[in-house]
């Protein structure tokens, strides 16, 4: 007879909710950081309230119905979705509306209570799952809670009432552009020498990228915002994704902002890792009037989770009697690991050490690269960021760990465009095999900025651009350059960071060697919805060249891996850890490495070389494109 459930010894999982642009997920790791549950909700968005401007009455009824049959839908990196056990889209119900909002060209929102609520419901989805795996007679283990952990995207600006919790506008999500005049106004009125200033403490270009611009803008040009923080009676109330989450989540109502997401404010000194006087002045924020949360380390007690009360929050959707009795399974347990996405997927790829490197292919693009307790400021376009820090473990491994990051605005979501706005593929999935139908671009050089470039370029005047086409371009062709669009944008990113190390510029391979290492970057790790298609990794590996390896990860789900390793290692009792510390780590999750997820460089030097000043030629002339001079 198999021993009763109630005598099976327990094994630790973390709980990790993970908040990205387009979706909510909930994922249960094991020590081996394998999956034992997972949910995932798609957001619903404006666009697809209304017919597209290519469509006619009859196409958007078609359309529209498709999607109430269960029809597959996309995501920002145009993956097909279809409903499963595991994943589900968004109830766009009338009374609830959708998450994501693009009220107006360049305005990109997003609904916090229904960030909340979508949290909420992938945690109860999980515990469903996990209560259903411990009810089987036949297993030896009982899965338990342990920790939860959080991984949210960053910049996105949220304002609420102290009094009532709720918010007090839409949030500003990270890719919003409205910002653009505030920021071009203190670009052309401060001096170099007071933007040197700046970045040497935040380690920021001024962009509408970071929260400061965005706060400002929400205090001058939202009368409800206004109104309160010209009372300044400490009723509102400033925080990022990860703040509202744990402020909601907690039975403390816990204010505090994990150090990777705070240093993404523009009010944070990297050197202190607290708010900083001089920078709440620059963007003429009194902290007196909005209250901002108390800046943490990644891996701390934050509070005990408890259930929030949707329905005071003004979400319509009910939430069951017994799914609150589900989430009462975990109430109590700690929330004590937190990090911003890009920093959560540097921590799941294991890149612990200085000198490792880490490429996510989402929405964006977001390269990662560990330069350890050292704080390096980029001369040439890369941000300085916090990667990550867990306090509780020994010697240098608690000390804060710095990362130099290039982020690139478009880059799975250019897939989405190929597909909807070129008609080019049917599916995500058939953009590798039509650009290996040639073995090159045909000479053809795509510029992806439709919104403008991120690093190492920072132009916010650049648009999308494509160079190059004859009678002899095909759609492979184009194809092709889309996609190499988005990996010599990762190839410049290195450029930058190898020359902000004093490496030389032509070896790509003594990348960051100041930080004394004894082997180069010699790999780089990525992941994300881009790294799926064996042909976008073999273009990787050729446009960087044969001294650096491009390896998948193992684990699909990085992102919010690092929240719950974050969380696993919190606990100042290193008995009391999911995981000790790195080795730990290391031995538990690495897996072995599958050479299949390994993609080296085919492409002659020569070729190379020769491709790459022809994309610099390209960027060179797609720059300050909306430029007034222009």
């Amino acid at each position: 007879m198999p021993r009763r459930q109630s005598n099976a010894p327990s094994q630790p999982v973390v709980a990790t909710i993970d908040i990205g642009t387009t979706s909510a997920r909930a994922i249960l790791f094991n020590q081996g950081g394998v999956e034992v549950a997972k949910h995932q909700i798609e957001y619903s968005t404006t666009a697809s309230e209304a017919p597209a401007e290519s469509e006619n009455k009859e196409q958007f009824r078609r359309r529209s119905s498709l999607m109430r049959h269960n029809a597959p839908i996309f995501t920002a990196e145009g993956i097909a979705i279809s409903i499963t056990d595991d994943v589900e889209i968004e109830n766009n119900s009338a009374s609830v509306g959708p998450t994501l909002r693009f009220p107006q060209p360049g305005w990109v929102e997003c609904m916090p209570v229904h960030i909340l609520a979508n949290a909420v419901q992938c945690l109860i989805a999980c515990l469903i799952t996990l209560r259903k795996i411990n009810q089987n007679p036949e297993l030896k283990i009982k899965y338990k809670v342990k920790a939860i952990g959080i991984a949210n995207m960053r910049e996105t600006t949220i304002v609420w009432s102290r009094k009532t919790g709720k918010p007090l506008s839409n949030g500003i999500t990270w890719t919003d552009t409205r910002t653009a005049e505030i920021v071009q106004h203190l670009e052309r009125t401060i001096d170099d020498e007071r933007k040197e200033e700046l970045k040497q403490k935040t380690g920021l270009p001024l962009s509408t990228y970071f929260s400061a611009a965005k706060l400002r803008w929400l205090i001058d040009n939202d009368d409800t915002i206004k109104e309160e923080y010209e009372k300044g009676d400490g009723n509102l109330m400033f925080g990022t994704v990860d703040t509202w989450l744990i402020y909601h989540l907690t039975k403390e109502r816990s204010f505090v902002s994990d150090v990777t997401n705070a240093s993404r404010t523009y009010f944070m000194d990297l050197e202190t890792r607290d708010y900083d006087d001089d920078l709440l002045d620059f963007w003429g924020i009194d902290p007196t009037r909005v209250a901002l949360p108390k800046i943490v380390s990644s891996s701390e007690f934050y509070g005990s989770f408890a259930a929030p009360n949707l329905s005071n929050l003004g979400f319509h959707n009910k939430i069951t009697p017994e799914a609150y009795e589900i989430l009462k399974t975990i109430t109590g347990i700690p929330i004590c690991g937190c990090l911003g996405d890009q920093s959560a997927s540097l921590v799941g790829q294991l890149a612990f050490k200085p000198g490792s490197a880490k490429c996510t292919y989402g929405t964006g693009c977001f390269l990662l690269y560990n330069t350890g307790n050292r704080k390096l400021i980029s001369e040439h376009g890369t941000v300085t960021t916090i990667g990550f820090w867990f306090p509780n473990l020994k010697d240098e491994d608690a000390n804060p760990h710095y990362a130099l990051e290039g982020s690139i605005a478009v880059a799975g979501s250019i897939i989405q465009w190929l597909r909807d706005n070129l008609k080019l593929i049917e599916h995500a999935r058939d953009v590798g095999p039509l650009a290996s139908q040639v073995d090159n671009a045909g000479g053809v050089v795509f510029i992806p900025a439709f919104s403008g470039l991120y690093a190492p370029y920072w132009d916010g005047g650049a648009r999308g651009t494509i160079f190059g086409m004859t009678q002899y371009t095909s759609s492979s062709h184009i194809a092709r350059a889309a996609l190499e669009g988005v990996c010599y944008q990762v190839r410049a990113i290195l450029r930058a960071m190898a020359n902000d190390a004093g490496a030389s510029e032509d070896f790509l391979e003594e990348a960051l060697n100041r930080q004394n290492e004894k082997k180069p970057l010699s790999a780089l790790s990525v992941d994300g919805g881009m790294s799926k298609a064996d042909e976008v990794l073999q273009i990787q590996a050729d446009i960087l060249g044969p001294c650096v390896t491009v390896k998948r990860a193992n684990i699909s789900e990085c992102t919010a891996l690092g929240a719950a390793i974050a969380a696993g290692l919190s606990f100042k009792d290193e008995e009391e850890r999911v995981w000790k510390d790195f080795d730990d780590i290391y031995e538990k999750i690495n897996g072995t490495d599958d050479e299949k997820n390994n993609f080296k460089a085919k492409l002659p030097d020569s070729d190379r070389r020769k491709y790459w000043k022809r994309w610099e030629k390209a960027i060179d002339r797609a720059k300050g494109w909306l430029d007034e001079d222009n």
